[in-house]
C-alpha cells in the first residue's frame, strides 16, 4: 500500500463542483484494510477523511493533502427480514440499493435524502433529513445498531441503549469520530406504491411558512417550493406539496404499484428524448434573467390547486430526475446554503436574507422549504421551525462576492436562533460554528474526539473549517 500511494494521488470534488481538493484516493473492500489505511495514515503524517458517494455540496468528504477513505465498494447488503422490516447492510450501500431491495416486500426507508444515490454511511455522517422530519426526525432515529471502526483499530458496535453517547455523536459526528461500518436501520411499512399528494400555491412567505406549519400535521410529508426572484409584496410565493401514505386497502393494486419498474425513474422524457441531454439545454437559463422567467413561469403554472397520487420514487428523489442538473451551473458549479430557523423568527430572518440576496445581484436560483422538529443528537442542526436551502451559482468573478455574502447571512441567522446543516453550507466559519454550538456541545465533541482519535487522524477540510483545526 506503501509503494503505491503517489499512484492514488487524484483530484476530488464536491457534488456542486464549486470546491475541491487534491488527495490520496483508497477503497478498502473490508474492514481490515480500513486498519491498514490508518497505520498507513499514522506512519506518513497524514489525515484520513471518508467519503461515500460525494454528494455533499461543501468540503464535507474532502481533505486536501490527506487520505479519501471511499467506502463505495463496501456495499453488501448483509441482511433483509421482509417480516420485521429490518436491514443490515454495510456502509457503503446506498439508498437506491435499500429502497430497491424493501419496497416490493411493502416496506420504505423512514427518511430519504432528495437523492437516492447517497451512502448509509454519509447518511448518518450528517443525520440526513427528508420531507417528513416534522413527523420521523432524522434517519439516526431509525437506526436500530451500527458497528464503526476507531482509528485505534478498535471494533465498536453502538445503539441508543449501547455505548449511546457514541450513538448520538458519531450520528451528525460529520465522520470524526469513527468510520462506520455496517448499519441496522428500521423501515417503514407501506401499503401502495404510490403516496396522495396535495399541491397548492402560496402567495409569499407569509403564506409558505403558515402552510407548513398549519398543514404538516395533517400529512406525512412537506415541502415547499420558493421562487426566491420574486420581490415586494411576492417575496417567498411558491408552492406547496404535502403527501400522505396509501392506508391498507385504499390501493386497489398494491401488487402492481409497489413492482420496481413503477418506482424507478425514466430515463428519457415522453419516452424519447434523453434526460442526459438537458443540463446542455438547461444552461443558457441558468443567469438572473433566466431564473427569474423560469421562477415566474412556473409559479404561474402552479396556481392551480389539485391533488393526484405519485410514486415513492418521483416524489422524493427529485435531484435524480435529471442526472447531472448541477452541471447546467457551468465552470464554477453551485454552493447551497441551507438554514434552520425557529418558527417564530423564521419569516423576519429569511425575508432579510432573500432581500439581501437580490440587492447585490446574486439572487438563489432555487430554494426550497421544509418543517423541522428538534432532535438530541450531538452535532444536532434541527429546530422547531422551518429550514430553507437556496441554490447560488458560482463563477469566477463572483467567488469573493458570494462567500462575504453568505457570511453576512449567518450571522442574521445566528442571531435569529438558527443553526445549520455540514451537508451543505461551505462558508460558515468556525466561529458561527461554535456560536450556534455552544461551548458546552463543542467541548463535548472534543472529549470524545480525543477519546475514538488520540492522533488526529480523522479530519477533513470541513472539520479544519468549522472547528478551526
Amino acid at each position: 500500500m506503501t509503494d503505491n500511494i503517489q499512484r492514488r494521488f487524484t483530484t476530488l470534488d464536491n457534488f456542486g463542483h464549486s470546491v475541491n481538493a487534491s488527495s490520496y484516493h483508497f477503497k478498502p473492500i473490508h474492514v481490515d484494510e480500513i486498519k491498514q489505511i490508518f497505520l498507513l495514515a499514522k506512519k506518513l503524517g497524514l489525515s484520513v477523511t471518508a467519503r461515500g458517494a460525494g454528494r455533499s455540496y461543501n468540503d464535507a468528504s474532502l481533505n486536501g493533502g490527506g487520505i479519501s477513505l471511499n467506502t463505495t465498494e463496501m456495499n453488501r447488503v448483509i441482511k433483509w427480514d421482509a417480516d420485521t422490516g429490518l436491514i443490515t447492510a454495510e456502509a457503503g450501500v446506498t439508498l437506491e440499493q435499500i429502497w430497491k431491495k424493501a419496497e416490493p416486500d411493502g416496506w420504505w426507508p423512514p427518511v430519504v435524502s432528495g437523492t437516492m444515490k447517497t451512502t448509509l454511511g454519509g447518511c448518518l455522517s450528517t443525520n440526513i433529513h427528508g420531507k417528513n422530519n416534522f413527523q420521523m426526525g432524522p434517519i439516526g432515529e431509525h437506526v436500530v445498531e451500527f458497528t464503526a471502526i476507531l482509528p485505534t483499530s478498535a471494533e465498536i458496535t453502538c445503539s441508543p441503549k449501547k455505548n449511546a453517547d457514541l450513538f448520538y455523536a458519531m450520528i451528525s459526528g460529520i465522520g470524526m469520530l469513527g468510520i462506520f461500518t455496517s448499519v441496522t436501520l428500521q423501515m417503514k411499512r407501506i401499503y401502495s406504491g404510490l403516496l396522495a399528494v396535495d399541491a397548492h400555491p402560496v402567495p409569499n412567505l407569509s403564506g409558505q411558512l403558515s402552510s407548513l406549519l398549519e398543514d404538516a400535521p395533517r400529512y406525512d410529508y412537506i415541502v415547499g417550493w420558493m421562487d426566491t426572484t420574486a420581490k415586494g409584496a411576492s417575496l417567498g410565493r411558491g408552492q406547496i406539496h404535502a403527501a400522505r401514505y396509501l392506508h391498507e386497502n385504499e390501493d386497489m393494486n398494491p401488487n402492481e404499484t409497489m413492482k420496481l419498474a413503477n418506482q424507478i425513474l425514466p430515463s428519457t422524457l415522453f419516452g424519447v428524448f434523453p434526460k442526459a441531454w438537458l443540463p446542455y439545454f438547461m444552461k443558457p437559463f441558468v443567469n438572473n434573467f433566466g431564473a427569474w422567467g423560469v421562477n415566474t413561469a412556473k409559479y404561474i403554472a402552479s396556481l392551480r390547486t389539485h391533488s393526484f397520487r405519485q410514486p415513492h420514487g418521483a416524489f422524493h428523489f427529485l435531484l435524480d430526475y435529471i442526472p447531472g442538473w448541477e452541471l447546467s451551473f457551468g465552470k464554477g458549479g453551485l454552493i447551497q446554503y441551507q438554514s434552520f430557523v425557529p418558527k417564530e423568527t423564521a419569516q423576519s430572518a429569511w425575508r432579510e436574507i432573500i432581500r439581501l440576496s437580490q440587492k447585490r445581484g446574486l439572487p438563489s436560483y432555487l430554494g426550497v422549504t421544509k418543517r423541522h422538529r428538534p432532535d438530541k443528537f450531538l452535532l444536532t442542526y434541527a429546530v422547531d421551525g422551518f429550514s430553507l436551502a437556496l441554490d447560488f451559482k458560482v463563477t469566477q468573478s463572483n467567488r469573493a462576492k458570494l462567500s462575504a455574502m453568505l457570511q453576512e447571512f449567518d450571522k442574521i441567522i445566528v442571531q435569529a436562533g438558527g443553526r445549520f446543516y455540514f451537508a451543505k453550507n461551505s462558508e460558515t466559519t468556525s466561529q458561527t460554528a461554535l456560536n450556534f454550538y455552544g461551548q458546552e456541545t463543542v467541548e463535548k465533541f472534543k472529549r470524545l474526539k480525543k477519546r475514538c482519535d488520540p492522533n488526529h487522524l480523522l479530519e477533513s477540510d470541513l472539520y479544519r473549517r468549522i472547528f478551526g483545526v
